[in-house]
């Protein structure tokens, strides 16, 4: 499930975007801005994103159960992919619509100061909620750089956030550049041009998020490091000779499944293979508190090389 820090970064986000949503939607009505009803649907679906990802987040801390052994930590994945959906089809296709009749039927915007106070407290919003998600993605990405770091994170709450105030942020000033210019050079075609550059911000947006999540979804290993760790941790074990293979896969954020096949010393008595595997499952979890199972199987690494072998082979 996702952190505490997960939750207050999209409470912000969730918090901010309402209420900006609602002042926007008012200055479009009163001035005619196709760039600022294109910001005003921008922060409709950013609104609704965060309420999509904390309805996965509840989801997800869901028990286990029959039907759903392992739990159901994975489902904030798939919210995080319906927001990157979201993001593309409703943010980016409306933004760009609108823009496209915009610069089809170019007409001039009237009480434009309207915009720019609305466009000026919206960025004081935006620019708070970017902080605080920001701060929690520093806080969790250690040395790596920000590419780096979103491409290993397993929370997606965070990044979805974090991806979508940056948006939301060049696309403001865009608006901003967009409605200035085409005020002071009587070109009211370049308030639509503005919209399309705020389709094209999302959809790029998008792309990278869907990218990221789809990789979640199918299912990514723990982070190298843990991986490390975990090997060390048990081929120092006496009565290890080896270990097969270590599998392990991301079942929620927090919560990681280690499959691991180990080649014990041959004659070992099995009330001590018994003890060994207790003592590897409580030193792992204690290690590694993002561990939530681990499987340990005793096998020779001849059985296991013909395990391997595919049917017939």
């Amino acid at each position: 499930m996702a952190s505490q820090g997960s939750l207050k970064v999209v409470l912000a986000a969730l918090i901010g975007n309402g209420l900006i949503a609602v002042t926007k939607f008012g200055a479009a009505a009163f001035t005619g801005s196709s760039a600022m009803l294109s910001e005003a649907i921008h922060s409709v679906v950013d609104t609704s994103n965060q309420a999509l990802l904390l309805y996965g987040m509840r989801r997800a801390k869901r028990p286990a159960d029959e039907q759903h052994p392992f739990g159901y930590g994975r489902e904030i994945y798939f919210w995080a992919f319906v927001v990157a959906v979201l993001i593309f089809a409703v943010g980016a296709g409306v933004s760009m619509y609108e823009g496209f009749e915009k610069i089809r039927h170019p007409h001039p915007i009237t009480n434009a100061y309207v915009n720019y106070i609305v466009l000026g407290v919206a960025m004081v919003f935006e620019a708070g909620a970017w902080w605080i998600a920001y701060r929690e993605f520093e806080r969790t990405r250690g040395h790596l750089g920000v590419f780096e770091a979103v491409r290993h994170s397993k929370d997606p709450t965070v990044f979805t956030v974090l991806f979508e105030d940056t948006a939301a942020m060049l696309g403001l000033a865009i608006a901003f550049a967009g409605i200035a210019l085409g005020e002071y050079l009587d070109m009211p075609v370049l308030d639509g041009v503005a919209s399309v550059m705020i389709g094209v911000i999302l959809a790029l947006a998008a792309a990278i998020l869907a990218y990221e999540c789809k990789g979640l979804l199918v299912g990514e290993s723990a982070r190298a490091p843990v991986v490390r760790g975990i090997r060390a941790l048990v081929q120092g074990r006496d009565g290890v000779k080896g270990v097969n293979e270590l599998l392990t896969m991301h079942l929620g954020p927090s919560d990681v499944l280690v499959n691991l096949s180990l080649d014990f010393e041959d004659g070992l008595a099995s009330e001590k293979v018994e003890a060994a595997i207790t003592a590897m499952e409580r030193t792992i979890k204690e290690s590694y508190p993002e561990v939530s199972r681990v499987f340990i199987e005793a096998q020779s690494l001849q059985c296991h090389r013909a395990s391997q072998e595919p049917p017939g082979g």
